[in-house]
């Protein structure tokens, strides 16, 4: 598995996306976003993501030629549409015009219709973050998952984002409706690995830790059972009503193809609200008895949400960051 560096990662990103008509200061965002995400080792929305955005843009789901537009809004609430432009820019540009109507009200909020797979939902809870900020983000998605008692997937995995700001590294949440996002499912079963908790049910209707059985019911299992049903389910309803955009159910009128999806962001300016000295003493607080907890592995420490990004980070920065042999031959062919 070859170790590519960030900078040559970002060019060849960018240097497809302007091939297939993506103008540069565009095609150089999305890539920058591609590229981070897969150098915190997020793969499965980055690098091994691009094949599969080259395939929607040449599906014509993705508009290069395509910008977020305003559409309604009041107070600090806004109401706009992505176009079926690139995901990452329009979640980028939402996110950032929930931190422009935070920084005038003390919280803003976008709600953004008509989009594409953002990649990594993380992203967003980072960026608010690194503005001060308190962010939440979350997606609905075509129908991937059962709701709780059934067997045929009619919600959404919706994958949901919460960051709160501290200098030594930002807090940031970015979990799915399911145990396993089906791109973690994926690289798994890339590298014949199996899960470490049981993530779904395989066609005899037990549960696996088998990613590829999973795959052949689509049956993922919700976090908490019952409890990451019913959150998908509102989470979508949010969405949806406040974006005027599609549900779940919806996209899923489309087909088997997940493009048309409704999206939140909201920010709040915790830095402004907080104070800069108490917003850190209070995080820190919290953070500094957290690593003090009895660890159950004594070699394996008790991490906040987002630690482990950092190191990883630094690793691919110092290493260059790992992609598949496949992968990388598919990109190299655009």
């Amino acid at each position: 598995m070859p170790r590519i560096s960030f900078d040559e990662l970002k060019a060849e990103f960018k240097r497809v996306l302007i091939k297939k008509g993506c103008d540069e200061a565009t095609a150089d965002l999305s890539a920058q976003l591609m590229t981070e995400t897969s150098c915190d080792g997020v793969y499965s929305h980055g690098v091994n993501r691009f094949p599969r955005v080259v395939e929607y843009i040449d599906k014509g789901y993705i508009d290069l030629k395509a910008k977020p537009t305003r559409t309604d809004g009041m107070g600090a609430f806004e109401r706009w549409n992505g176009n079926l432009g690139l995901g990452n820019v329009a979640a980028k540009l939402s996110m950032d015009r929930a931190i422009e109507l935070a920084r005038e009200h003390g919280i803003g909020c976008v709600a953004l219709a008509n989009t594409n797979h953002w990649l990594r939902g993380g992203s967003y809870g980072w960026q608010a973050a690194d503005a001060g900020c308190v962010g939440i983000c979350w997606t609905n998605t075509q129908p991937n998952m059962p709701a709780w008692g059934a067997r045929d997937r009619r919600i959404g995995n919706n994958p949901f984002i919460m960051a709160v700001p501290r200098k030594d590294g930002h807090v940031v949440v970015d979990i799915a409706m399911a145990q396993f996002s089906y791109g973690q499912m994926e690289n798994k079963a890339m590298r014949g690995e199996l899960l470490p908790v049981p993530g779904g049910y395989d066609e005899q209707g037990n549960l696996s830790c088998d990613p590829k059985e999973i795959a052949k019911t689509w049956r993922v299992l919700p976090i908490g059972y019952w409890k990451g049903s019913a959150l998908s389910i509102v989470m979508d309803l949010v969405a949806t009503v406040l974006s005027g955009g599609r549900s779940t159910y919806g996209v899923g009128k489309l087909g088997s193809d997940e493009y048309g999806m409704s999206q939140m962001f909201i920010a709040m300016d915790a830095t402004r609200i907080a104070g800069e000295d108490y917003l850190a003493a209070a995080v820190n607080e919290v953070l500094d008895n957290l690593h003090e907890s009895a660890r159950v592995d004594p070699a394996k420490p008790v991490l906040y949400p987002g630690e482990n990004s950092k190191a990883i980070r630094e690793t691919n920065l110092v290493n260059g960051i790992p992609v598949d042999d496949a992968v990388w031959a598919k990109i190299k062919s655009f």
